[in-house]
């Protein structure tokens, strides 16, 4: 998002994270997925509810008048707080939309007490799709409709997973708008880390770290980047030894395999 969108998409998230606490929040996630899906899929609705041209008060109205009797009320609340905001694009107002949407279904699983399992489910699953160019294929198969995608990933995690993981992957799967799969599921693995204003970091090792290892990358790192580090990790034989860590945009690599690489080319230089 640009301009006017990231500024409004803050504010409704700030927005969202007041309502802690609040009646209606656990069935919050689904009627604001129902919601983003109608809008993704009638375009002249979302360009009325995100014209800029019409005033705050009448945009919100309209939402009124078309929701209120199908949504409940904190769900036409977040509504009206979303469509009241400039948008730079009709388009941006449903990413939006599914961002809270994501935002109050980790809510819920933090104050249930299983964030921390959802955050490892969602990890393991883009580790799955990776693996699997059968299932990538699956899930990003043109002439799948949303809810057929959505079927196949709740058939893949029906009572091995959180209520939070198969929800947001759920409609994740099926609601693509064009992005890599992986990068939509690392997407969701950052927003539920965010939840407790912590950074994932995934670890790439040969061998599985031992208790007092994690515990002393997960300081270093933490240290590094002023704020509590989780760690994702991941066994990769290709490292052949050390660790290769990114945060975000920023690569750490500290691995046997990169060292050898380049030795290789320092002596064919």
């Amino acid at each position: 998002m640009w301009g006017a969108s990231r500024g409004s998409l803050s504010g409704l998230s700030d927005w969202l994270d007041g309502q802690r606490g609040v009646t209606g929040l656990d069935g919050l996630s689904a009627e604001i997925f129902s919601v983003a899906d109608l809008l993704g899929r009638e375009k002249s609705l979302r360009t009325a509810l995100a014209d800029s041209g019409q005033s705050a008060e009448s945009r919100s109205a309209l939402a009124a008048s078309l929701l209120s009797d199908r949504i409940s009320p904190l769900a036409l609340q977040a509504m009206q707080e979303a469509v009241g905001r400039r948008w730079s694009s009709s388009d941006d107002l449903v990413f939006a939309l599914e961002y809270i949407a994501d935002q109050a279904a980790f809510m819920v699983a933090d104050s249930q007490g299983y964030l921390d399992a959802t955050e490892n489910e969602i990890f393991r699953f883009g580790r799955a799709i990776d693996s699997s160019p059968d299932l990538q294929m699956a899930l990003t198969d043109p002439a799948l409709s949303a809810q057929a995608k959505s079927a196949i990933v709740e058939d893949l995690l029906r009572d091995r997973t959180t209520p939070a993981t198969r929800e947001v992957l759920g409609y994740a799967v099926g609601h693509l708008h064009g992005r890599r799969i992986d990068a939509v599921v690392d997407d969701l693995a950052y927003a539920a880390a965010r939840q407790r204003q912590r950074i994932v970091a995934e670890v790439r090792v040969a061998q599985p770290l031992d208790a007092e290892q994690e515990r002393r990358l997960t300081d270093a790192l933490s240290a590094l980047k002023g704020r509590r580090v989780r760690l994702n990790v991941a066994i990769d034989p290709e490292v052949l030894g050390g660790v290769l860590v990114t945060v975000g945009d920023e690569v750490i690599d500290g691995t046997v395999s990169s060292r050898l690489e380049q030795a290789r080319r320092t002596m064919l230089s």
